[in-house]
């Protein structure tokens, strides 16, 4: 009997971008849009200067819209792997 050749893995590349890598880039930059100006809105409450107006304050909701980003990038990365894994089994 002879042994049957098992097909090799392909190396992989460590450097390579996955699913979701693009997502997770995006939303920390934009969480730290989002953070800088929370801190920039923020210092004229403590500084006794006038604050800014509310569109600066809106400006600070990125923070949430860059975890929210960087959310779905983990969870694209997260379901590619799982599809990754279950590959070989079928």
């Amino acid at each position: 009997m002879t042994p049957t050749p098992q097909p090799q893995p392909e190396p992989v590349d460590p450097d390579a971008a996955r699913p979701g890598d693009a997502l997770v880039k995006a939303g920390g930059i934009v969480f730290i849009v989002g953070a800088v100006a929370t801190l920039a809105t923020m210092a004229p409450l403590f500084l006794d200067t006038d604050p800014f107006p509310s569109y600066a304050w809106a400006v600070c909701m990125l923070m949430g819209v860059g975890f929210m980003i960087s959310a779905a990038g983990v969870l694209r990365s997260a379901a590619a792997q799982r599809t990754a894994a279950r590959a070989p089994q079928a």
